[in-house]
């Protein structure tokens, strides 16, 4: 081993609006304090319950991915895994995400994306 996965990063045009997003969509709290990093208005984090971290960097000129456009490709997503997939797409949708793809019934999954344009996976646990 080389080394430790400290977070995942995304680009975004707000890194504080954007933690909070991921905040209500998975829990955590937003902008602890962690010596790894300083927070300032182009970086904020979001430390889960587990110990992962995400952390949040502005970029002007983020352009957002277009799922499943490949001149535009999605570059990562999140499986988040919920019990009730409906309910969760609704309460995705109420924090400002976006649906892609529900998929229909039968599918076990729905696309979305966050609303700085990365799509996430809310998955039928």
């Amino acid at each position: 081993m080389i080394g430790r996965l400290q977070c995942v990063v995304l680009d975004c045009p707000e890194p504080l609006s954007l933690a909070g997003f991921y905040r209500e969509l998975v829990g955590g709290e937003v902008n602890r304090a962690d010596p790894r990093w300083s927070l300032h208005d182009d970086w904020a984090t979001l430390h889960l319950d587990d110990g992962r971290v995400l952390a949040f960097q502005r970029v002007e000129s983020h352009r957002p991915p277009r799922w499943p456009d490949p001149e535009a490709p999605q570059q990562f997503h999140l499986d988040v895994g919920v019990a009730d997939l409906a309910r969760a797409c609704d309460a995705a949708v109420a924090l400002g995400a976006t649906v892609l793809d529900e998929g229909g019934p039968s599918r076990g999954w729905t696309v979305c994306a966050d609303p700085a344009g990365h799509p996430f996976c809310l998955v039928r646990e």
